[in-house]
């Protein structure tokens, strides 16, 4: 079944617009039962020029305000990185930093008192990390006695409003075998199974369990919309444009580094001439 590639920002959004299918894929990420979800997608545009041309770069970031069956509620961003970019990681943070600082993200609590929304991420990512080959890696905070070690059970307010736990999922370490439900969940991202056309993957409904089988389905549909389509063309024309301004940038880092390793070396010599100077006028 030719399907669209849901590594694509514009597929990922189509494929969460069904309530039932957000809650399915972020219930088995994080391994808990989702009563209330409400996901609220914004687009960006960024204007970024070059010596070439100027163009807009249209982003989805995701944002989903969960709650849960005993009442906790919880903000969870979502980042889809097809590509990696070395202005990333400061992305990410800046993103993180805008929802920590919004005001709208807080919560009622049982007193009647706002309280600010604990945070949780999830990256999906198109490369792999450094260090490990880990198809889901899990970022769970643990509180500890600093003197004694011993752990802390209950967690506190203000340090769950602080900090939070993540969830990085790298998409090219998921293995052809799959070892649990999530690796089969997350096999709807598998870019070995691309068609010719990157912009599709082939996928059998039958290797999915009965209740995944309406995520291939709806994604079966976004590959049968133009509009999403042809998001799908801009995004790569996108990326390929950041790609080389990365690329220039890179060049243009090299050529101010040789400058400068040259302007040292004349101030060596230059310096190694006046010493010989002063040693003949002594």
């Amino acid at each position: 079944m030719r399907v669209a590639n849901p590594i694509y920002d514009v597929v990922f959004k189509y494929l969460i617009g069904d309530m039932k299918i957000a809650k399915l894929i972020l219930s088995g990420i994080l391994e808990t039962e989702i009563e209330e979800l409400e996901f609220a997608p914004t687009e960006l545009q960024t204007k970024i020029q070059n010596d070439r041309t100027n163009f807009t770069v249209f982003r989805i970031d995701f944002t989903a305000r969960l709650k849960y069956p005993d009442g906790k509620s919880e903000l969870v961003i979502i980042e889809i990185q097809k590509a990696k970019f070395h202005t990333d990681i400061m992305r990410f943070r800046r993103y993180l930093g805008t929802q920590y600082q919004n005001k709208e993200n807080i919560y009622i609590n049982d007193a009647g008192g706002k309280k600010p929304l604990p945070i949780k991420t999830i990256y999906f990512l198109g490369h792999k990390l450094e260090h490990t080959d880990a198809s889901v890696i899990k970022v769970k905070r643990k509180y500890f006695d600093g003197i004694t070690n011993e752990p802390i059970i209950h967690p506190e307010t203000f340090i769950e409003s602080l900090t939070h736990d993540s969830y990085v999922i790298q998409i090219p370490s998921l293995k052809e075998e799959r070892r649990n439900k999530l690796e089969i969940l997350l096999s709807i991202f598998d870019q070995r199974r691309r068609d010719q056309d990157i912009h599709y993957l082939n996928l059998k409904e039958e290797d999915f369990p009965e209740e995944f089988r309406p995520i291939i389905r709806r994604l079966l549909q976004a590959g049968q919309e133009k509009e999403v389509c042809d998001v799908m063309i801009v995004e790569d024309e996108i990326l390929d444009e950041l790609a080389e301004l990365e690329r220039n940038i890179e060049v243009k880092d090299k050529m101010i580094e040789t400058d400068k390793k040259t302007i040292e070396a004349k101030d060596k010599t230059i310096e190694e001439l006046r010493k010989k100077i002063k040693l003949l006028e002594g």
